[in-house]
C-alpha cells in the first residue's frame, strides 16, 4: 500500500468522529485507530504521586499474585509495561469473558504503550478461567493478565 493512500486514511480519520479504520487491499492491510480514552488513564496517573493511593496499589499486585496460583490454567503474560484493556473501545464488547473459548492467535486483549495499541494473542488454546487484571489498570512486564485451561 502506497504511504500516501496511508496518510490520506490518517487525515480522513482525524477530520471525522470514527474511532478506527481497517482497509486490505489483496494481502495488504492496513488498521488505523485512535484512542478516545487516553484522557482516563492520564487522570489515573496524575492521582497516583499522592501519599496515600501509593501504598493501595503496591497491595493490589501482591492480590493479584495470591490469585494466580489459585488457577488451575496457563497464563497469557503482560508482553510488555503499558495499560490492559479488554476490548478495542469503551463501545465495544471485550475480547474475551471468563469462559469464552479461544484458539492459538485470537486476540484476548490489548496492552497500550507510549499510545500504541498493542494487540496480545492467545499462544494456546483453551477456555478463558480467570481475567486477572480490571480494564484500565497498568500492567507490568510479564504480569499474568488472563489464564486459560
Amino acid at each position: 500500500m502506497d504511504i500516501r493512500k496511508v496518510k490520506k486514511l490518517i487525515e480522513l480519520l482525524e477530520a471525522s468522529d470514527v474511532a478506527e479504520i481497517e482497509i486490505k487491499e489483496g494481502e495488504e492491510a492496513v488498521r488505523i485507530s485512535r484512542s478516545p480514552t487516553v484522557v482516563a488513564p492520564t487522570a489515573q496517573y496524575q492521582a497516583m504521586p499522592a501519599a496515600a493511593p501509593l501504598s493501595a496499589p503496591a497491595a493490589a499486585p501482591a492480590a493479584s499474585i495470591a490469585e494466580a496460583p489459585a488457577t488451575q490454567g496457563t497464563a497469557i503474560r503482560s508482553p510488555m509495561v503499558g495499560s490492559f484493556y479488554r476490548a478495542p473501545s469503551p463501545s465495544s464488547p471485550p475480547f474475551v469473558e471468563v469462559g469464552t473459548h479461544v484458539k492459538v492467535g485470537d486476540v484476548v486483549c490489548i496492552v497500550e504503550a507510549m499510545k500504541m495499541m498493542n494487540q496480545i494473542e492467545a499462544d494456546h488454546s483453551g477456555v478463558v478461567e480467570a481475567i486477572l487484571v480490571e480494564d484500565g489498570e497498568p500492567v507490568e512486564f510479564d504480569q499474568p493478565l488472563m489464564t486459560i485451561v
